[in-house]
């Protein structure tokens, strides 16, 4: 019997083959033998007892120019499908928190990656609270005040929007800086959520360390380089990958995570170490396994499907 494979994403046709893991992932389903579906988020819908989706049938190829071919649009039946990869980007919004309360309807009959519910409950900025002994020091607040207490402290911080991705909105505020009011003000007019900020980590002149991890154990890492005069490293931004390796530092913070992670069916997870500090643990649409392979040869897609089948 075929195995039957949906992927919950954004436009396919804006991604980049060269990074894409969600493309990836597609590609090692396809050459398993699988057969792939496609729908983005808005079209997810709920009627009649049931949770579908205006999809098509897709196949992928390695070309740059013709890398995906989409079949005529189609209603699909979720429960009738194997596995559905919720692989959208943030913004962690109430239109994603909605997709995965409609997953969740779902989880009797197919197998649903990251876990929904988990996902929902787990944001990537939140779920490394479970560890203060392991992160920076932070302060989640919309109050100026503990912000300029917390600064105060700590000197250098980092200010970032609570649930933003890719580097958005990232600000490195100087102990000395006269925009911290502005900034502050800035953030809480264009929304009702807290921000976070962190104690600035200089060994990010280092790099950004990336961790992918399968079912809760680590499979191996990349490290993401600032742009000179930069102080975010994310890809989105202009950092660069460069092959790592993963020290007894990284293996210990992996070793705390690793229950969180796989007793909630957080199957693909990658984490952000700067120096030894756990900075993010990101389960919404992770990144990495195309850098990784290309750096070790790791076959990281194959890796999470050997994982994927045996609980479908």
């Amino acid at each position: 019997m075929t195995i039957k494979i949906a992927f919950q994403m954004d436009q396919i046709a804006s991604i980049d083959i060269h990074g894409d893991s969600t493309f990836r992932l597609a590609l090692e389903a396809q050459d398993l033998g699988y057969e792939l579906f496609y729908y983005l988020p808005e079209d997810l819908y709920y009627q009649g007892g049931m949770v579908l989706a205006l999809g098509h049938t897709l196949r992928v190829d390695r070309d740059p120019s013709d890398f995906y071919k989409l079949g005529p649009k189609q209603e699909i039946i979720l429960k009738d499908l194997d596995v559905v990869w919720l692989r959208q980007d943030p913004p962690f919004d109430m239109s994603y928190i909605t997709t995965t309360h409609l997953l969740d309807l779902v989880r009797e009959d197919t197998l649903v990656v990251n876990n929904p519910f988990w996902v929902r409950n787990y944001p990537e900025k939140l779920i490394v609270l479970n560890f203060p002994d392991i992160i920076p020091s932070t302060l989640i607040t919309r109050n100026i005040d503990e912000v300029r207490k917390f600064r105060s402290k700590h000197g250098d911080v980092i200010i970032k929007p609570l649930f933003g991705n890719g580097g958005a909105g990232i600000f490195k505020i100087g102990s000395e800086d006269g925009n911290l009011n502005s900034l502050c003000e800035m953030f809480f007019q264009s929304s009702r959520e807290p921000i976070i900020v962190q104690e600035f980590l200089p060994e990010i002149s280092e790099g950004d360390k990336r961790v992918i991890l399968v079912n809760g154990k680590p499979i191996g890492a990349i490290n993401r380089m600032p742009q000179k005069g930069e102080t975010r490293s994310n890809l989105h931004v202009g950092g660069s990958a460069n092959p790592s390796e993963l020290t007894e530092a990284d293996y210990q913070i992996c070793s705390r995570i690793e229950n969180i992670l796989a007793d909630n069916g957080l199957i693909f997870a990658g984490i952000d170490i700067i120096g030894n500090k756990l900075t993010e643990i990101n389960i919404t649409s992770p990144t990495g396994i195309v850098e990784l392979e290309r750096f070790d040869g790791t076959n990281v897609a194959r890796l999470i499907w050997d994982s994927i089948i045996p609980k479908i």
